[in-house]
């Protein structure tokens, strides 16, 4: 008669960080990072502090619930997939139930923080933005087309109208465009990425761009979107001084010939490493927001454009 096997007791800790990882906290970090500068630019200047605390605290929920939630629907992949095989419920640390619970609630939770502490607009585009990324994104998009990551990164573009919107109360023109600089940096982004785990996104049914078309493809994609990135981020030029124009061109030249030395060295029929050039696009994106939020504090507009 074979002994029953128990899963061990987990500890108030274990527990803690299951439901945090839930929340892919790596994820929202570059969340964050995009909305300081926005809220900065939008005062032109540095914003209450609390106004800053309090709309990050609120995007981070709402982050965090469109992460949790994601983590649910996609628990089938997650435990097929070996980059994702770590995960919550892949594991079985988080029971689904609770997970499906857990993501509601925080979404609720970003709502209502939003509303009390920004304005209600901030509030709305923080519920909007959870909607998408799950039923537009994770549910219809995702498993359908090798266009999931192009639109569905919208969601990502977010937080800048967020932080925007939560110190003006409105959303104006340059809101779009570092929305934009988001979105059209969304794909190579992430196909470099994809590259690297191309087969276990085709394992998992993901029709990732590196799934359904050649390396050469691939990275000819990225060299047209990663100069389309940068030629966004200098629309910018308007309401901005010199040094955001110098960061941006110059980070963006950096981006844009790492782009093409990828896709040189794949029509080469060379190896190649995709991982670098996907870790320094977050470097590129970092840089160029860093750029924009001391610009905002610091420098004074070329050309003075109203918002």
């Amino acid at each position: 008669m074979s002994a029953v096997v128990e899963a061990p007791a987990r500890t108030p800790r274990q527990v803690v960080g299951a439901y945090v990882a839930l929340t892919k906290p790596r994820v929202i970090e570059l969340l964050l990072i995009t909305t300081i500068p926005a809220m900065l630019l939008a005062a032109r200047g540095m914003p209450p502090l609390w106004l800053i605390a309090c709309t990050l605290t609120g995007g981070t929920l709402a982050a965090g619930s469109a992460n949790a939630l994601n983590c649910y629907i996609d628990a089938d992949i997650d435990s097929v997939m070996k980059r994702t095989s770590a995960r919550p419920l892949a594991r079985n640390t988080v029971p689904p139930r609770n997970a499906l619970v857990f993501g509601v609630v925080l979404g609720i939770m970003s709502f209502a923080f939003l509303w009390i502490t920004t304005n209600l607009m901030s509030a709305v585009f923080a519920v909007a933005t959870i909607l998408f990324y799950i039923f537009v994104y994770t549910l219809f998009l995702k498993r359908r087309t090798s266009q999931n990551i192009i639109w569905g990164g919208m969601a990502g573009c977010m937080p800048v109208v967020i932080g925007w919107s939560a110190v003006t109360g409105t959303v104006s023109w340059p809101a779009l465009v570092m929305f934009g600089v988001i979105f059209f940096w969304t794909p190579p982004h992430t196909w470099a990425l994809a590259m690297k785990f191309k087969e276990d996104y085709a394992a998992a049914g993901v029709p990732m761009l590196p799934v359904v078309a050649t390396a050469q493809q691939v990275t000819r994609q990225i060299v047209i979107y990663s100069w389309v990135t940068v030629v966004c981020s200098l629309l910018l030029f308007p309401v901005t001084s010199w040094i955001y124009v110098a960061v941006a061109a110059l980070s963006g030249v950096w981006f844009a010939v790492f782009a093409h030395r990828l896709h040189g060295v794949v029509r080469g029929g060379g190896s190649t490493n995709t991982m670098k050039f996907f870790h320094m696009s977050n470097t590129y994106l970092m840089l160029v927001f860093v750029g924009l939020a001391v610009d905002a504090v610091v420098g004074r507009p070329v050309l003075g454009w109203p918002f």
